[in-house]
């Protein structure tokens, strides 16, 4: 090891890598190029003696010697942004968080729970990607998911957060037109709003296919904002959250007590991002944004 030769930039680089877990969005932080972070991460290595990450199926992972490089190089930033402060103490919830969720989580508890946190903290920033996934390994470049479903990983720390409520709908024309379904051998005449069979990841939310298989789909799409306005205009009858469909006057729930489904919301943090204070602060106020929205999720309000 030759401690000597380590260079502060090269740490921030590390730093960089630990955050997104790929070389490519690394680089693209530091604003060079890929191969600009390899070669600094192997001069690091050569100075640390010893290797710093280690590329999984989830992408670039610290080691042991590299968390303990990391957790310098973030000492390092703070002082760097203290000093641009003018040594004015920085605040630490600060910087991009990156996070993924489901696009309804994303929309009605992810959106007021960042606005009021940077409320507090205007230098935070947060990239949010949504997107309907299977609870699963976590995955490189983010800091935070929400998936539906319970993980099955040991890789960072799982919160469960809550539960929501789906239900059917139609909107009070089409029902006007077609006719309202009194029990599930009649819903099985009408053509169903939901996600594309084919491309559904999460296993739980095969309740229609389940229960009324006769079903036949109208519009399928992968995005839940879509099947809900797809719905309204009378393309089908579509299972829905409850939280989203019952924001709209013009949707009626139909069968409550037999099509009715709740799944649980799961949060993954990883476990070098749970360090940094931006995405501490982000998990503590999706929780809470979570707690205050039990009424809505449950479809009561």
């Amino acid at each position: 090891m030759d401690a000597g030769n380590v260079r502060a930039d090269d740490l921030l680089m590390l730093l960089a890598v630990a955050r997104t877990g790929r070389y490519t969005a690394a680089a693209q932080l530091r604003g060079v190029d890929h191969t600009t972070v390899a070669r600094r991460i192997a001069a690091l290595e050569e100075a640390l003696g010893g290797r710093l990450v280690a590329q999984s199926g989830r992408g670039w992972e610290l080691t042991t010697l590299g968390t303990h490089a990391a957790e310098t190089a973030g000492r390092i930033e703070a002082a760097m942004s203290q000093l641009a402060a003018g040594g004015a103490e920085p605040d630490p919830v600060s910087g991009v968080v990156r996070m993924s969720a489901t696009d309804g989580f994303s929309a009605y508890i992810a959106a007021p729970a960042i606005a009021g946190l940077r409320e507090r903290h205007a230098d935070l920033v947060v990239e949010v990607v949504a997107a309907q996934r299977r609870a699963a390994l976590h995955r490189p470049g983010l800091d935070l998911e929400v998936v539906v479903g319970q993980p099955q990983t040991s890789r960072g720390t799982t919160v469960e957060l809550g539960s929501y409520a789906l239900g059917m709908y139609a909107s009070r024309s089409y029902l006007d037109r077609h006719g309202r379904p009194r029990d599930l051998d009649e819903l099985q005449t009408h053509g169903l709003v939901y996600f594309v069979d084919a491309m559904l990841q999460v296993e739980a939310l095969d309740l229609p296919r389940r229960v009324v298989p006769r079903m036949r789909d109208g519009v399928t799409s992968t995005n839940v904002l879509v099947q809900v306005e797809a719905t309204r205009a009378g393309a089908g009858i579509g299972m829905l959250p409850c939280f989203v469909a019952d924001r709209h006057d013009d949707l009626e729930r139909l069968l409550p007590e037999t099509m009715t489904e709740r799944l649980p919301y799961w949060m993954i943090v990883r476990a070098d991002s749970m360090r940094i204070p931006a995405v501490a602060a982000l998990a503590d106020a999706l929780r809470e944004q979570t707690r205050r929205s039990k009424a809505m999720l449950d479809g009561v309000g």
